[in-house]
């Protein structure tokens, strides 16, 4: 894959990314709404949609519904807006055909993500969120980060990123993919200093958001001034260690695989980690800590039982599980000790809790597709990893609703259930603020206006599951 030519993306950004609505009114009835504009349910609502967007919510004792309108039976449920992953790859970025990509999305949209935010950007990604956006196919509205930015190439054949070492090809590659018409600047691993600098520099040049990892040579200090949106709390550990630690490498990013460096849990300071995470909400610094990836990959271990239960796992080619094996077990044939894999896991909480108790901003996301992690699935198990990390069940849904559409500024068009919103909506059975694994339970998934019913979500999860498994050996 290369970075396509700006016209060619010219043309695609020609299409209006709002998919064309559904002309069918849709009135859903005797709902409780969770409209996310606050921490409040009405009872007993009616909302009514027309053309792809809530043009009523209203009490179900006063409101009409037209004649001809189809009506969901809201009764003993709850509404809510769609969700937004906002750190999701696709399988068919690198590892299956571009084929299946409408696949992926089929199974994020029937998971109740009405969103999505692609963190590494590839031109194919293009013409399909132009499919979505045209109605041709059923998926999450879709905002493309760019090809990473890197210091060297890593993780070959799968690499799928641009390599700047000097200024001056950092300039010319925020230019590249600011004309190409990515959404916003994906940077890794092995960034200098001075690229960062004038990665960031060019960027508030062009008006393009900077988002990603936080390298070593960074730093977490300089990434906060620079008001980089973070992601996986890169360098929170490294910033956190105590004063006459005798290392300065932790466990962010590809340093978690080096042995040694799991010792450094032993100098965490934990009101230093308290600081970082006022000090982030002080800098205006959004964080998507993606705690269900690093919990599960490197903290509590995934037996081969608990995988092959899971539904992701039929939706994997044979050949990407045996991959992702020998991924788990590179890491888990010479683990941590218990205690220190603990504290791993209690340390980023202790982050995530200290940014939102400080009146941070956290966005959700799931980093999948990783270890046996899929799109879709793992974003309700971020909203679980959460609320288990101290987070209340509203602080988590908005996480996945109000709070992305806030950071994408498309507050006006989506995140809360409000009249002149557009219609990304999901059903559920029970409420999410009791029990916020309740996000699971879904009757029902709205897009742009189309109404997606729970026998459907299903029928499409496993039809898209059998392509993509048979898409490779």
């Amino acid at each position: 894959m290369r970075l396509a030519s700006g016209i060619l993306i010219g043309i695609f950004l020609t299409i209006a990314r709002t998919p064309a609505a559904a002309q069918e009114v849709v009135a859903f009835t005797n709902v409780s709404v969770i409209p996310m504009d606050r921490e409040r349910v009405l009872h007993d609502q009616t909302v009514l949609v027309r053309d792809g967007r809530i043009v009523l919510v209203g009490s179900a004792a006063s409101a009409r519904v037209p004649a001809g309108a189809r009506r969901v039976d809201g009764a003993g449920k709850y509404l809510i807006p769609g969700l937004a992953d906002m750190h999701a790859h696709l399988l068919s970025d690198a590892a299956v055909p571009d084929s299946v990509a409408p696949d992926e999305l089929r199974i994020m949209l029937a998971n109740g993500v009405t969103t999505a935010r692609l963190m590494i950007g590839t031109p194919e990604q293009f013409p399909l969120r132009a499919r979505v956006a045209s109605g041709e196919i059923p998926g999450p509205a879709l905002y493309l980060a760019s090809p990473q930015f890197a210091g060297r190439r890593y993780g070959e054949p799968y690499f799928n990123g641009i390599v700047v070492t000097t200024p001056e090809e950092a300039r010319v590659a925020v230019r590249q993919v600011a004309d190409a018409g990515y959404d916003f600047i994906k940077l890794t691993i092995m960034i200098s200093v001075p690229v960062y600098e004038a990665v960031m520099d060019e960027a508030a040049r062009r008006g393009i958001k900077v988002i990603g990892h936080v390298d070593q040579q960074v730093g977490l200090a300089r990434a906060l001034a620079a008001g980089q949106q973070i992601e996986h709390l890169n360098m929170y550990f490294e910033a956190a260690l105590r004063d006459g630690a005798p290392m300065t490498a932790s466990v962010s990013d590809y340093l978690i695989y080096r042995p040694a460096n799991w010792e450094s849990l032993d100098w965490l300071d934990d009101a230093k980690l308290d600081s970082l995470g006022r000090a982030t909400a002080a800098a205006g610094v959004w964080s998507s800590p993606t705690l269900t990836f690093f919990k599960l990959a490197f903290g509590t271990g995934q037996p081969d039982s608990v995988i092959e239960a899971r539904p992701d796992y039929a939706v994997l080619p044979d050949s990407l599980r045996r991959q992702m094996r020998e991924g788990r077990d590179y890491y888990w044939n010479n683990p941590p000790s218990a205690a220190r894999r603990a504290r791993y896991i209690e340390a980023r909480n202790r982050i995530v809790r200290a940014i939102h108790g400080a009146g941070g901003r956290i966005l959700a996301g799931s980093d999948s597709p990783e270890f046996f992690l899929l799109y879709g699935w793992t974003l309700h198990r971020e909203l679980e990893s959460l609320v288990d990390a101290g987070l209340p069940p509203f602080a988590a849904l908005e996480a996945a609703t109000r709070n992305p559409a806030q950071w994408l500024g498309t507050l006006a068009e989506s995140g809360t259930v409000e009249p002149g919103k557009r219609a990304d909506l999901v059903l559920l059975d029970a409420d999410p603020l009791a029990d916020i694994r309740n996000t699971t339970r879904i009757a029902g998934v709205m897009r742009a206006g189309r109404w997606y019913p729970a026998a459907e979500l299903s029928r499409m999860i496993d039809e898209s599951a059998a392509r993509i498994r048979a898409s490779l050996p």
